[in-house]
């Protein structure tokens, strides 16, 4: 290039004026965008903001809150940001596995250090918690009018159930965020062809899983939890207890070797014995939920959360073939379900400031909206099945989202809910963990032929009398 050509060429406008054309520009562009942002973000909060409560007096508060790794509290984590906007509190997650939650939780509520404000909570350890003054009773904030909107908040909407599992003597210690019940799962193809209906009564089920047996060919016609823990066979065994009329207590006294408790093991040891894989003694849920996808078992009852795992399109081979039904009834007439939820308490140990944020979040969770973003109104691909509100059961919304799930889904896991469900399904005593451990041991020694039933009772009654005397 020659001087001629550049002293030619037209004046170019210098860098500050270009970047301030530019910046100019984009402040014009983008300007809008803002605006619409700013607006969806108020229609965002608009549901909230129309409860008539200062949803910003706790502003400027840090709150920590423990949870399992589920996606049902993943759903809730995607929204903080909604609920930070809406509050000014800030929120921590912290993800702690099944298995040390309760731990965890119990060593901070004892020692008082305040490390969560609140945690996903096991309703069976609420005697426990009440029993230390470890949690706070949860009516001073539902009956505050500058923190609860009763109209807005609808704690009646909340499914009874569950409400009752998170109360001890009748007062709220746990709002209930998410939860299950347990459902007969079975397959419809096969019931069909072999002309068979849904278990009404424990003997049907029984009929049932004779005829769709195969043991040579891998092919199984029941299965239900076997492994040992106080929320594995542990989560099975209170309800057949209940079905054969079985009771916790002999007056004030926790018994669990009566003759309907020896009974209703028999039961479980016979039926998982007769109609299960062998290998059943040791599945949790997961493991049964994959051999029921995997096309080798016929029915089995557990928690109706379990239909994600079955019609997950990567794995399942029995999409479009599963169907749900209640509990069957037991010798008693009795259908007696699991009373499951993971519930929100608020830690006694908090500043009253700490206090009024952690309530605000479990009222914002445990919400109708909430609820409803977090299921189907969420935007990734995991709907929640475990809404907490009977109204929310009943929509169409819910509905369409559950429609692929398999027949009666939504109806067998409902009428469970309000027709089935028994609060003292298991004894809601404080020394719960250590109770639930022996029994625990107790049905894993009988199912895997160790111990005979009434043996096993006798043990667990002898340990347990010694938990009780402290």
């Amino acid at each position: 290039m020659n001087k001629k050509t550049v002293r030619s060429a037209p004046a170019q406008p210098g860098r500050r004026k270009l970047v301030g054309a530019a910046a100019a520009l984009g402040a014009w562009t983008l300007a809008p965008a803002m605006m619409r942002n700013a607006q969806a973000q108020a229609d965002d909060l608009a549901p909230y903001r129309s409860a008539k409560i200062n949803w910003r007096q706790a502003e400027g508060e840090s709150i920590a809150v423990a949870v399992i790794p589920a996606s049902y509290f993943d759903n809730l984590a995607t929204l903080l940001p909604q609920f930070e906007a809406l509050t000014g509190i800030k929120v921590r997650v912290e993800k702690v596995p099944p298995g040390q939650i309760r731990q965890k939780a119990t060593l901070d509520l004892s020692s008082k250090t305040a490390t969560y404000a609140t945690h996903a909570a096991d309703p069976m350890y609420y005697p426990l918690y009440v029993a230390n003054k470890w949690v706070d009773p949860l009516d001073r904030y539902l009956n505050d009018p500058a923190l609860t909107d009763p109209a807005w908040f609808r704690y009646d909407d909340i499914l009874k159930a569950w409400r009752d599992a998170d109360s001890v003597d009748g007062k709220p210690y746990g709002i209930p965020y998410d939860g299950e019940v347990t459902v007969q799962v079975y397959r419809k193809d096969l019931y069909a062809a072999k002309g068979l209906k849904p278990a009404e009564t424990y003997d049907e089920l029984l009929a049932n899983a004779k005829a769709l047996t195969d043991a040579p060919n891998r092919q199984y016609g029941l299965a239900l939890r076997g492994f040992a823990g106080a929320g594995q066979n542990m989560y099975i065994y209170p309800s057949l207890l209940r079905g054969f009329g079985g009771s916790w207590f002999a007056g004030k006294n926790v018994t669990v070797n009566t003759p309907e408790a020896v009974q209703a093991l028999q039961w479980y040891v016979d039926a998982l014995g007769n109609y299960a894989s062998p290998a059943v003694r040791n599945w949790n849920w997961p493991d049964i939920a994959d051999a029921f996808s995997q096309g080798n078992l016929a029915c089995y009852i557990d928690a109706h959360s379990s239909a994600a795992v079955l019609n997950n399109p990567e794995k399942s081979k029995v999409i479009g073939k599963i169907a749900y039904a209640r509990w069957p009834k037991g010798p008693s007439g009795k259908r007696v379900t699991s009373i499951w939820n993971w519930g929100f308490p608020i830690n006694a140990a908090l500043s009253e400031r700490a206090k009024k944020a952690t309530w605000l979040f479990i009222s914002w969770a445990a919400s109708a909206e909430t609820q409803a973003r977090t299921s189907w109104k969420f935007a990734g691909p995991a709907k929640r099945s475990g809404i907490n509100r009977s109204s929310l059961w009943r929509s169409p919304e819910f509905a369409s989202a559950m429609q692929g799930m398999g027949d009666n889904f939504i109806p067998a896991a409902l009428e469970s809910l309000e027709q089935d469900t028994d609060v003292d399904w298991r004894p809601r005593v404080p020394q719960w963990p250590a109770i639930g451990d022996t029994m625990a041991t107790a049905i894993q020694a009988a199912l895997t032929g160790q111990k005979k039933p009434k043996e096993a009772l006798d043990e667990a009654q002898s340990r347990i009398q010694q938990i009780l005397k402290g």
